[in-house]
């Protein structure tokens, strides 16, 4: 199936007003990698003029925002969490090792938290994975990577506390 953004949105929107807990997110995620299968829509949004990350699309009713991520170079990101906001992180192109953290020590407005290491995987092309409210959690990107990125909240609005792994 062709997706147009509008097309998603309104599907996106239709899945978290009926359900907006785990298992609406649950079935959002299961359009998300409906959308990864959708070469045009991911050319259209995926391509040498996306930056790092673009918010495609945010609701002005529930506040969800649909995000394009291209990602150049190699990097690893500290571990962190979506406030109080959840993600989902679905995989275009290239591989993203992912690690979930286990909270030690909660954050605070003054200190870091301290977390370890729990679990590491992969997303591949097709695969979509949930990040909900408080899970920690980190990218390692070691070539070119995209990825569709549906956000409970706009996370650059949002205050997030600090995590460091121990």
């Amino acid at each position: 199936m062709d997706f147009t953004l509008d097309q998603f949105a309104s599907e996106c929107r239709r899945i978290l007003k009926a359900d907006p807990g785990p298992a609406g997110r649950g079935k959002v995620r299961e359009l998300v990698q409906e959308v990864l299968k959708d070469e045009k829509f991911l050319a259209t949004y995926l391509n040498e003029n996306t930056p790092d990350r673009q918010v495609i699309y945010e609701d002005p009713e529930l506040g969800f925002c649909i995000c394009a991520h291209l990602n150049r170079d190699a990097r690893e990101a500290n571990p962190h969490d979506h406030g109080t906001s959840w993600a989902i992180y679905g995989q275009a192109f290239g591989e993203t090792e992912m690690s979930d953290w286990e909270i030690i020590e909660p954050a605070s407005e003054d200190k870091p938290g301290k977390v370890r290491r729990a679990r590491v995987y992969s997303l591949k092309p097709g695969m979509a994975h949930i990040y909900n409210e408080g899970d920690v959690h980190s990218p390692k990107r070691v070539a070119t990577t995209g990825l569709i990125r549906i956000e409970g909240k706009n996370t650059q609005k949002m205050k997030r506390l600090a995590y460091k792994a121990v």
